[in-house]
């Protein structure tokens, strides 16, 4: 072989092996940034199909608690449902009649979501606060259909996006919100000192709702709510 030749193949091992380095380092950082997602995305969407979250600070200025039961009222700034594998959809009026009433922390049904929690004014001024539901991930537009119950004590009031055929409020339901991703935001005014707020949360596909149809099989939907202090109504008007 040439002293020309040679150099050439070595050039040619050189580029050959530098390539493969770059291709080995390319293939691990791929990796990691799966192994990362994979673990995010894992804690995500398995610490429950909905959580509620207070501000610590909304406990420090008003002296607001949260907790899940009458018999235990240690206050706690995160809860979280228990999920459902597999939500199908159903009609409201499948509902327990008594579903605001017949537990207390996780519920669930077939198929629905429900959950009861509580919060209680333990200061000593008669107080505000406001409740939001915020949606962080939404798959093949399951929303078009979802409903979400709300009770505050025996206050029911059902919400659900806007018609997309009609651009209307669907049926006996209050629409969300339609400027953000923060769909619900309601104010509970008036608490007073040694007042508790009995929440109930019902979550379920409509059956009667025109847009549940076999398009948004599979889908899903995270959300969340917070509970704030009066100074919200600043930030969102």
């Amino acid at each position: 072989m040439a002293k020309g030749e040679v150099v050439l193949t070595a050039q040619k091992v050189k580029k050959r092996k530098k390539t493969e380095k770059i291709v080995l380092i390319s293939l691990l950082a791929l990796l990691l940034f799966l192994v990362i997602a994979y673990f995010i995305l894992n804690i995500v969407y398995n610490e429950g199909s909905f959580t509620i979250s207070m501000d610590k600070n909304t406990y420090l200025e008003s002296n607001l608690v949260m907790y899940e039961s009458l018999n235990d009222r240690s206050s706690v700034y995160r809860l979280s449902t228990s999920k459902i594998a597999f939500m199908d959809n159903i009609s409201i009026k499948w509902l327990p009649d008594n579903i605001n009433n017949e537990a207390e922390g996780a519920h669930n049904g077939e198929n629905y979501i429900a959950y009861t929690f509580y919060l209680e004014n333990q200061g000593e001024e008669t107080i505000n606060y406001w409740y939001s539901i915020t949606i962080d991930d939404i798959i093949k537009n399951v929303d078009d259909a979802v409903r979400i119950m709300i009770f505050v004590n025996d206050d029911q009031v059902v919400y659900a996006k806007k018609s997309a055929i009609t651009g209307e409020p669907e049926p006996d339901t209050t629409p969300f919100r339609d400027d953000d991703e923060t769909i619900i935001l309601e104010k509970r005014e008036g608490m007073n000192p040694k007042d508790i707020d009995k929440i109930t949360i019902v979550i379920w596909l409509e059956g009667d709702d025109p847009e549940c149809v076999n398009a948004i099989l599979g889908g899903e939907m995270k959300m969340h709510m917070d509970i704030n202090e009066e100074h919200v109504e600043e930030r969102k008007n």
